[in-house]
């Protein structure tokens, strides 16, 4: 059994990106989040074999359905790691590894997701950060560790494996740590997300970036 899955946790739309307002209305978060999701499981469906959307809420739970990507309905509302470790129970005997991804890093599309799936041959497990310290990609065998998603998980995930022994790599990716959650991250997608459903939508959204030489890289405004 060599199959690979991939489970991606999303909570509720009318919950998604609340930092990038006022910039964005509630509506419009809720699309850009749908337009990440697509882009983050058209990059996936080439290279895995089945892809498990886990969430508590139907709404998400109809859209993945339209995406046509299987979904699991989370047992109950409770936290992102519980959501996860129930999709591995389900995946568990299906699959001989996962690649845990949330739903908002729309640039993994910019990455080889075959040769990085293939180094699992090589190792117990990836590691992938995000640039807040947090943890953008995990592949894995079901049920090899509890996952430690939350603030600054990939230094969680890092001493775990190390107390459980496990041989890992680390993969350092600018596509993989950006996950959105600024309006600077906006402006990034812009920059680098060519072809993309998410800047698509950004472009839609009148979305302007420039480059600017202060406390952040570019100004985003909304050419009114």
């Amino acid at each position: 059994m060599d199959n690979i899955y991939a489970i991606i946790p999303v909570s509720k739309f009318e919950n998604a990106k609340t930092r990038l307002s006022p910039f964005l209305n509630e509506k419009e978060r809720e699309k850009l989040l749908k337009a990440m999701l697509k882009d983050v499981t058209d990059s996936l469906r080439k290279y895995v074999d089945r892809i498990i959307l886990i969430s508590a809420d139907k709404e998400v739970l109809n859209y993945g359905n339209k995406l046509k990507i299987d979904t699991l309905k989370e047992s109950s509302n409770s936290n992102l790691n519980k959501a996860i470790s129930q999709a591995m129970d389900y995946c568990k005997d299906k699959c001989k590894n996962v690649i845990i991804t949330p739903s908002d890093i729309p640039l993994i599309m910019k990455i080889d997701i075959d040769l990085l799936i293939e180094k699992i041959n090589s190792y117990e497990i990836i590691i992938s950060p995000s640039k807040g310290g947090g943890t953008n990609i995990l592949i894995l065998a079901p049920k090899i560790i509890e996952t430690e998603f939350g603030d600054f998980s990939y230094l969680k995930h890092i001493k775990k494996v190390e107390k459980n022994k496990l041989k890992y790599l680390v993969y350092d990716s600018f596509f993989i740590a950006l996950d959105v959650n600024t309006t600077e991250d906006l402006g990034e997608i812009m920059v680098h997300g060519t072809g993309s459903q998410t800047r698509k939508y950004l472009k839609d959204l009148n979305i302007i970036v420039e480059s600017i030489h202060g406390s952040e890289r570019l100004k985003v405004r909304r050419d009114t």
